[in-house]
This record gives structure tokens, C-alpha cells and sequence, in this order.
């Protein structure tokens, strides 16, 4: 491609609105522009990325079984309101009535349509396992769009549907899924990690994220120095001190009521009473399904809100509202207690090892000590419900925790049957007995790939493209327009190149050398060729790798036979 005839058109000021790198490149590189908000036209460089790593994660996908398919963007509520998820979505579903009244929605996803369609033509365990697939623009109403394509409104995602037998053979999907997803993140150039994830809307027993390690990630994720375990926050299972023995309740301290003017927080109730978090237990009221409920947790751990939503089985989870707190436990918010109250409670695993604590005395400026479990109130429930913290041991073996930052670019599902048996998505086995299809899902968002590999690979000249992803392979940079032999011979690369398959684009704009150099690091095109009067005096031109500081030059008439080596090894680096 020819810089003169294509339409990259590159800023110098950095745009006020983007907060994070990529979104800040992606504008300033000429990839993107916004139309509204969390909406965004991909321009021809954002574009050749985004087919780039469509192209890769079509390959992979038919590779490992899949077969592509094409489902409306348009659905009918219908098929929601028969898997249950028309109202349990929520807010982000974007909703409307077309000319004859009937609802439906842009599709966010599409587990209903693809059970839709399988259950109308699969009907026998001879026609399965299938692996059903496609690459579609999605819509997605976020309450708070921002960071460019990173967490729009509208985005292109691959999503896949497997449907099995029985739960050996969805195991058997989801690995060839899970391998299927390495092998596209590699190859993309990316640091990842799988992580153990929460399900959230989607539903399902187990699924895992796969995260591009970046520091400017949204999401926080720990690992396990001395073993395999991952998860993301949300799913971060914590394991409590199995040493550490209940109390005994001969040494239970006589409850005490204690006047705590204006302190509500942890912070100040602590000083006030001169007691230590640890030594308090914090009340926090939900509405969960419509319902108040009192969670507790120790005063130095945070809730994690994914982990109740989990433990309940509930389709809400609501902190409640100052009115819902004081007619709960008649109240100010900030002195709520588990003594007395007449709603179900539930607590953390660790409340269970704690004697003699801190708690709110359900009456405003009024704290309780010296409080016990089962003497003064009951818990209903019990349950890992908190937020793994630094110093927390692993779950599985033991060993130190790290933590760090990712940016979620894929995410697969066992889903089970969950929609096949709300959908009576159903087969027939080998005895004639009829059944549920177990299913899997397996999502990858493609524009969010190519900005987290942005996020992952910039400096300060602008982004780094790994190879597999960069809109070309090669820019070739003629300085002096007007000299003849020096066009001639950029020309004579630039042929050369794209004869052999090597994507190529000839800076033939007549610019100062500058500008020509400052938008090719802007664009992270990897392979950077210079073509100079000074050099073309000794037969050479000048190559120079995006992230490498220093050059080196190769003869003019091996050129082209040493920038396709340069490619091919910066492949090879992948695998």
C-alpha cells in the first residue's frame, strides 16, 4: 500500500477524553474515531489489526473442530424470556419494539439463538459433538463507556457454542477450547495468563479468563509462585487457617454497650474504642432477590460481592439504601449489628475464629463488645464471601500469592445445561432416552485484543506492534522524494516485498524525514526500511526493528531477500 493513496490520518496531540494508552495511540495512530459515546469506526490501519486477529482466531477455531456460522444481531425477547436472562440481564440489554410492537434487543451475546437453532436441527447423539461459531458485532448498552475499544458500547467478539452428550465429552470441548485459546494469544504476541474466572451473566459452573498482563489493566488478578493456581479477584478462592481452633466459650467476655458519638467507619470506631480491625465485625445489609439480608464480615477484609451473588444462587445482589438499612435494623447506616436483628445472616469463614469482637449496636451511636457468635446471635450461613488480600495464603497448596493487573480479552464457559434444559434443547441417546444438550461457550474480543496488545506493547514514541497484529509488516521510508534513485529503489523493495507476500506500506508522501520517521513509530510498524541518498552512495539501505534502539543496513539488491528473513524470524520468535 501506498501511504499517498490510503487514508491514515494521524494527530500529534494526545486527545483529551482518551484516559489510557491505547485509546490514546488508537485515535492518535489513525485507527479509530468515535462516533458516540462507547461507539467507534474502525479507519483502514484499525481495521487491518482487527482482520489480522480475526484471521489468526479463525484459523485456530476451525483447527481445533469449529464451524462458522453468521446469527442475526437482532433478537426476538422471546427466546430471553424463555432462558430467564430478559430481566436478570439487566440494563445493559438494549431493548426496543419494532412496528408491530413485539419486543427485542441487540444482541449482547447469543446463547439463546444458537440453542434456538440447534435444538430445531440437532435431535440425535449421532449428530454431536458440534462446535458452532462466529465473528459479529455485539451491543452491550455499559452504563459508563470509556477507555476507546477497551470497554465500549459496541464491539466485534468471536463467540463459540459447543453441545456434547454427556459432561466427559463438554470436557473434552472446553480443553480443545482452552488450548485452542493459548494457541491465539501466542501466536497474536501477547503475555497472558488463564485465570480462574466467575461466570457472571453468562451462567455456568467453571470458566477461566484469559488475561493480556498489563499494568494498566482493569482487572486485578493473583497467581501462585509455587503452583498452578490463577484466578482473576472475583473468583480468588481464600483458604482461612485451619490451625487456628473456634473459641472457647470459657473465655467469652460479658457483652458490653458502649456510646460511640458520630463513629461509623472502621477507621474511627477502632480509635475511638482502641481496638484493632481484626477485632471487628462489620454488618453490611443487602437486598438480595428482593429481600434484606445482613452479611458480616471481619472489620480488616472487604466483601466480594461476586462470591455472595454465588453462595445465594441469587439472580441480585443490591447494597441496600440508607431507608432499607435503618427499617432493617433501626438504624443510622454505620452502626448496624447482628445482634437482635430478624433477617437471615450470613457471615465469612473467618467471622467463625473471632471471640470478644466489635459490632455495630443496631441504635444510632451505639456499639456493642465483647460480642459472640451463638451466644448473642446465629449465623445461617457461612461461607468463603470475602476478597483474597496480600498475605493470603494459595487455596490449593499453600504458597505465596502475587498480584497484578489484566486485561480480559477472552473468556470460556461450561454452561452445562442451563440454557438447554430452560430452552428443552434436547436429544436422544443411545437407550432413546431424551435429554439435555450440555453445553459450553467461548468468547474472544477481537478489538479489545488489539488494544490490550497496545496497552502491553508502546513507548514513548508510540505503539509496538508484536508482528501478527500490526496493521503492515514493513514501512519503507524514501527521505528524499524528489530524487529519483531514491525513489526507484524504495519502489524496487516495496515490489519486491508485496510479490512475496510481505505486507508492506511505501511512505511515498512528500514530507520531511521527521515526519515520516514519527508516524512510523506512532503506526508500530514493526520493520522500518530507510531509504537515503547517503546511503544508496555505498549500495545500502537501513533497517531498524520498532523496539530496538539501533540500526543496521543491508545492500540495496539483497534488500528485499533480507527483510523477508527479518519477518520471518520475528514469526518464528512467536512460536
Amino acid at each position: 500500500m501506498r501511504y499517498s493513496s490510503y487514508f491514515i490520518p494521524t494527530k500529534k496531540e494526545v486527545p483529551a477524553d482518551a484516559e489510557i494508552i491505547s485509546h490514546q495511540l488508537m485515535i492518535r495512530a489513525g485507527m479509530i474515531r468515535k462516533l458516540t459515546s462507547g461507539i467507534y469506526t474502525y479507519l483502514p490501519v484499525g481495521l487491518k489489526s482487527i482482520r489480522k486477529v480475526e484471521n489468526i482466531v479463525r484459523e485456530e477455531m476451525n483447527r481445533a473442530g469449529a464451524i462458522e456460522v453468521l446469527m442475526p444481531a437482532v433478537q426476538p425477547a422471546e427466546l430471553w424470556q424463555e432462558s430467564g436472562r430478559w430481566e436478570y440481564y439487566g440494563r445493559e440489554l438494549l431493548r426496543f419494539k419494532d412496528r408491530h410492537d413485539r419486543d427485542a434487543c441487540m444482541g449482547p451475546t447469543h446463547e439463546e439463538v444458537i440453542t434456538d437453532l440447534v435444538r430445531k436441527e440437532i435431535h440425535s447423539y449421532k449428530q454431536m459433538p458440534i462446535n458452532l461459531y462466529q465473528i459479529q458485532t455485539k451491543f452491550r448498552d455499559e452504563i459508563r463507556p470509556r477507555f476507546g475499544i477497551m470497554r465500549g458500547r459496541e464491539f466485534i467478539m468471536k463467540d463459540a457454542y459447543s453441545f456434547d452428550v454427556d459432561e466427559a465429552g463438554a470436557n473434552r470441548s472446553y480443553e480443545a477450547m482452552y488450548e485452542a485459546y493459548e494457541r491465539i494469544f501466542q501466536r497474536c504476541g501477547l503475555k497472558f495468563r488463564a485465570v480462574e474466572a466467575d461466570s457472571g451473566t453468562i451462567g455456568g459452573s467453571y470458566s477461566h479468563e484469559f488475561m493480556v498482563l498489563a499494568d494498566s489493566g482493569e482487572d486485578q488478578i493473583v497467581n501462585c509462585a509455587a503452583c498452578s493456581y490463577a484466578a482473576n479477584l472475583e473468583r480468588a478462592e481464600v483458604k482461612e487457617d485451619a490451625n487456628v481452633t473456634p473459641p472457647d466459650s470459657s473465655e467469652f467476655m460479658d457483652m458490653e454497650r458502649v456510646e460511640t458519638p458520630d463513629q461509623r467507619t472502621i477507621d474511627e470506631v477502632t480509635r475511638f474504642l482502641n481496638v484493632t480491625s481484626q477485632n471487628l465485625v462489620k454488618t453490611l445489609i443487602y437486598v438480595i432477590d428482593e429481600e434484606p439480608v445482613a452479611v458480616l464480615v471481619r472489620g480488616d477484609h472487604e466483601l466480594n460481592e461476586a462470591k455472595l451473588k454465588n453462595a445465594l444462587n441469587a439472580q441480585s445482589v443490591e447494597m441496600a439504601s440508607e431507608r432499607t438499612v435503618e427499617e432493617t435494623t433501626g438504624a443510622p447506616m454505620g452502626f448496624a449489628g447482628p445482634v437482635g436483628l430478624k433477617i437471615k445472616v450470613l457471615a465469612d469463614d473467618a467471622v467463625k475464629t473471632m471471640a470478644n469482637f466489635v459490632v455495630g449496636g443496631n441504635e444510632k451511636d451505639l456499639h456493642l463488645k465483647n460480642v459472640n457468635l451463638e451466644r448473642d446471635f446465629k449465623v445461617a450461613v457461612f461461607g468463603d464471601l470475602r476478597t483474597i488480600a496480600q498475605g493470603d495464603p494459595c487455596p490449593r497448596c499453600g504458597g505465596a500469592m502475587s498480584f497484578g493487573r489484566g486485561i480480559e480479552v477472552g473468556h470460556v464457559f461450561k454452561l452445562g445445561v442451563k440454557y438447554s434444559e430452560a430452552m428443552k434443547a434436547l436429544f436422544l441417546n443411545e437407550q432413546g432416552k431424551e435429554l439435555p444438550m450440555i453445553m459450553g461457550c467461548y468468547g474472544i474480543g477481537i478489538g479489545r485484543t488489539v488494544a490490550a496488545a497496545i496497552e502491553q506493547n508502546h513507548d514513548e514514541n508510540g505503539i509496538v506492534f508484536p508482528i501478527p497484529v500490526a496493521p503492515f509488516e514493513v514501512s519503507i521510508l524514501p527521505l528524499q522524494m524528489h530524487n529519483d534513485d531514491v525513489v526507484k529503489a524504495a519502489v524496487k523493495i516495496y515490489e519486491g516485498l508485496m510479490k512475496n507476500g510481505i505486507d508492506a506500506l511505501l511512505d511515498d508522501r512528500d514530507e520531511r524525514a521527521g515526519v515520516k520517521f514519527n508516524d512510523a513509530d506512532l503506526l508500530g510498524i514493526p520493520v522500518r526500511i530507510t531509504v537515503g541518498s547517503r546511503g544508496l552512495k555505498n549500495g545500502e539501505v537501513e533497517v531498524k526493528l520498532r523496539p530496538e534502539a539501533e540500526s543496521f543496513t543491508v545492500p540495496l539488491d539483497k534488500a528485499a531477500t533480507a527483510i523477508q528473513d527479518t519477518v520471518k524470524k520475528l514469526y518464528d520468535s512467536l512460536k
